[in-house]
């Protein structure tokens, strides 16, 4: 369904008891609430959560958020990284988080257990630090609080982000490609389970400028790490061990910042939810969540 959320359009689904104890779910960059696992939030929602999955700004069915005088495809955005030039972005993640906040209010929830992967966890992040009031817990999945510069990001790093206006059977080759470097040795999925995902998601709404303008507003995101040792919620840090995109140290270096954090190193698991991954973290959220939870 459509909700308005911070004054623009976002697409919403929600499972599970209506009278349950909201969870949200934060999806990661150019990723789209379909890449969350069935069994994973079937599974919370059996378990008496109501959980809320949405679209970020500039993917999947959520309204597009471009600005005039900033460049969204990814020729322009190389050119001016190569040159040297500054490449401004159209929003920040804070504004990403101000969305996640407009979802909770137009769905009438007052304060929510937040699990926010890869992206999703930089803006995790910026609700523990600029909305800790409308927040029960936060799980920190696969993130880190450095800003782009600092974990040695240039041109090059830049090019393999970007998106590009590709055919559909361009895109499915792209993706599974992405799943054999970033895929979970220990919980993984078949080609064929990749390549019906990405088919999906190209149907649904593949758009390569929505996803780089999320790309930019990664890339102007500020150091977080001083701002954690404030963060007085509850929180957990979920990472994994093959994590060839976000190293696990990243994780770890979050958990160490937040005070009284848990911290779960996973082995086998690398930058991606997995359905073989689902009930352990069920498991994890559901054990958090009562030992930590408010």
């Amino acid at each position: 369904m459509q909700i308005t959320a911070n004054g623009i359009q976002i697409e919403v689904e929600a499972y599970g008891p209506e009278d349950g104890v909201p969870l949200v779910l934060i999806r990661g960059l150019g990723s789209q609430l379909i890449h969350w696992p069935v069994a994973f939030y079937e599974g919370l929602a059996a378990a008496g959560y109501r959980v809320v999955l949405f679209d970020n700004r500039d993917v999947g069915l959520s309204q597009r958020c471009p600005k005039d005088g900033v460049v969204s495809g990814a020729d322009e955005i190389m050119a001016a990284a190569l040159a040297g030039e500054p490449v401004p972005a159209a929003y920040r993640i804070n504004d990403m988080a101000k969305d996640v906040v407009g979802v909770m209010d137009a769905l009438r929830i007052e304060k929510a257990h937040v699990f926010g992967m890869s992206m999703g966890g930089a803006i995790t992040q910026l609700l523990c630090l600029d909305h800790a009031e409308r927040l029960l817990s936060a799980t920190i999945v696969m993130a880190t609080a450095r800003t782009f510069s600092e974990r040695g990001g240039n041109a090059e790093w830049l090019a393999t982000l970007l998106a590009r206006d590709v055919d559909r059977e361009t895109h499915i080759a792209n993706c599974i490609a992405e799943y054999d470097n970033w895929g979970s040795p220990a919980y993984p999925m078949t080609e064929e389970e990749v390549a019906d995902q990405a088919a999906q998601a190209y149907d649904r709404a593949f758009d390569p400028e929505g996803i780089n303008r999320q790309v930019l507003a990664v890339i102007a995101s500020t150091d977080r790490r001083q701002d954690l040792t404030k963060v007085t919620l509850p929180c957990q840090v979920i990472h994994g061990t093959e994590d060839t995109l976000i190293p696990p140290e990243a994780g770890a270096e979050i958990a160490g910042l937040i005070p009284n954090c848990d911290h779960h190193q996973i082995d086998g698991m690398g930058h991606v939810i997995t359905p073989k991954q689902a009930p352990m973290l069920i498991e994890m959220m559901q054990d958090f969540i009562t030992r930590r939870g408010r």
